[in-house]
């Protein structure tokens, strides 16, 4: 995101299935509504970021657009750098870029095992290719032998990147490369903490840590943001949008709880959980989940709850908030909602 944006902001999420002429519409209502950015995923199985992308910069003159996220295993980053600088042309310069491990990989035969190196890596290289650098970069997984660079003018070679993870060595080893953090499939305003902490951390010296901060503030750099988003459902029926709510959690619940350090669930409910999405049993997973658990990874209910439970994510340490799909009983209504009720009652 752009470094000058309000310290508060409020994002929307959109899973690529749709017709192409679609994306452009909904970028326009999420600016309309007063959105500071649009998030596209870029899924296994659903269709690219890139061309969804391409039409909400064609269409929108304000809101911040970005892909979140893309994994360098499927997508090498000399790529990943040509369709970012040209979504940044074409929205003259409203992109961001987020990278992450991603998920489903198995499903093409991969099996990353230095994902830490790769991702760092990766943003090197993307950062790299769009200073049309021509010197050698050195690498393990993604080296660029130099001599040449990207054959065309970049709008902006310092287009902001994201980091979409929870492990501790992958942000620290990125942490320097990125302007935001994104805990993905999180609701929960206790975990905000822990990475505040983690991000702020220099485990080599207190004279590092130091150091590092004398150098962010020299340049002006902003401490990394942290983003967290989820399965957003709001409507005025509040018991029916937490209802849709448990079923779009439960196939990735399981794991995504098992990684959150705050969350203690008992083992015999976890492997019920994994059982019931495993045979993607959505309405047996559902039935697992109460409504504690829920608010952990869930932003659902009526548009005060919602609103409240956003207002939590905030005061907990939250840069943005991100509204996940499927945002309502209906993806139209779910929107309206969220731009015409729950963004009026956030404080900025």
């Amino acid at each position: 995101m752009h470094a000058e944006a309000a310290t508060r902001q409020l994002s929307i999420a959109f899973q690529t299935d749709k017709p192409l002429a679609a994306y452009g519409a909904l970028a326009v209502a999420a600016e309309n509504y007063g959105f500071d950015a649009v998030t596209v995923y870029n899924d296994m199985l659903y269709q690219p970021a890139w061309l969804p992308l391409l039409e909400m910069a064609r269409a929108t003159q304000r809101i911040t657009l970005g892909v979140a996220a893309v994994n360098p295993f499927t997508c090498h980053p000399i790529n990943i750098a040509g369709h970012i600088a040209l979504i940044d042309e074409a929205s003259h310069g409203r992109a961001y870029l987020g990278l992450a491990r991603g998920s489903w990989l198995d499903f093409v035969g991969l099996h990353p095992q230095r994902s830490v190196t790769a991702l760092r890596e990766a943003l090197a290289a993307v950062r790299h290719l769009l200073r049309r650098d021509p010197a050698p970069l050195p690498g393990e997984i993604f080296p660029l032998t130099g001599g040449d660079a990207l054959r065309w003018p970049i709008l902006r070679p310092d287009i902001p990147f994201l980091l979409g993870a929870w492990g501790e060595q992958t942000i620290r080893a990125c942490r320097d490369a990125i302007t935001e953090l994104k805990i993905g499939g999180s609701a929960n305003p206790d975990v905000i903490p822990h990475f505040r902490r983690m991000l702020d951390f220099d485990a080599e010296t207190q004279g590092a840590q130091r150091q590092r901060r004398e150098e962010a503030a020299q340049h002006k750099q902003p401490p990394v943001a942290i983003v967290i988003g989820a399965v957003s459902v709001v409507d005025e029926d509040g018991a029916a949008a937490r209802a849709l709510a448990r079923r779009e959690v439960a196939l990735y619940l399981p794991v995504v709880a098992e990684l959150d350090p705050t969350v203690a669930i008992e083992p015999e409910l976890l492997g019920r959980l994994k059982e019931a999405a495993a045979r993607y049993d959505f309405a047996a997973a559902a039935a697992l989940i109460s409504d504690d658990l829920l608010d952990r990874f869930a932003i659902a209910g009526a548009p005060d709850d919602v609103a409240a439970h956003t207002e939590a994510l905030f005061a907990a340490g939250a840069t943005r908030v991100e509204f996940g799909t499927p945002h309502g009983l209906t993806p139209e209504h779910g929107l309206q909602l969220l731009g015409k009720q729950v963004w009026p009652r956030i404080s900025r």
